[in-house]
């Protein structure tokens, strides 16, 4: 038993009623903390390193390899049983509504880098870096989550399929 299956168990009633009811998006939002710190680690490791002078590449990156991780996570675990498309179909689609997702994560930060200046000669280092963190990593982050948790409900995973019928039959 996972976490998320113990977790309603020792929590009072009326929290653990909506716990349960809203399980799928517990565990999108788990799926979309693991994919945090990816996004984080490899973003500060670009940035840091091979791509100094280009946040907005840096950010680019490493949202797309966190969006592989999140297809597969969000796949197999947070709506495995949602779906009710072909698997290439579905994973064109995730991945259409990622690149949007993408560019939605990196207009704040373009908007904090060029359009306000917040670099670098006209700012200090540490205000760069602040603003760059918080206009990519949190607002950026939340707004691409928001239009995610909508659009792969609503597009990518938009039905209860058999799975959860042919699960039900596994554990008789």
């Amino acid at each position: 038993m996972t976490l998320v299956h113990k977790l309603p168990s020792v929590l009072p009633g009326p929290m653990r009623s909506v716990l349960i009811q809203h399980r799928s998006l517990l565990k999108f939002l788990i799926v979309g903390g693991v994919c945090f710190v990816v996004t984080v680690l490899i973003n500060y490791g670009l940035k840091l390193t091979v791509l100094h002078g280009k946040p907005v590449t840096a950010l680019v990156i490493a949202t797309v390899i966190a969006t592989i991780v999140s297809y597969v996570l969000n796949r197999e675990w947070s709506f495995r049983l949602r779906g009710g498309r072909e698997r290439r179909h579905e994973a064109a689609l995730f991945f259409t509504v990622s690149a949007v997702a993408v560019g939605l994560n990196a207009v704040p930060l373009y908007i904090s880098r060029y359009l306000l200046g917040l670099q670098v000669p006209v700012v200090s280092v540490l205000t760069q870096e602040l603003s760059d963190f918080i206009s990519s990593i949190i607002i950026g982050t939340l707004i691409a989550m928001v239009f995610r948790w909508w659009a792969l409900k609503k597009w990518v995973f938009p039905q209860e399929i058999e799975r959860r019928r042919r699960s039900e039959l596994l554990k008789k």
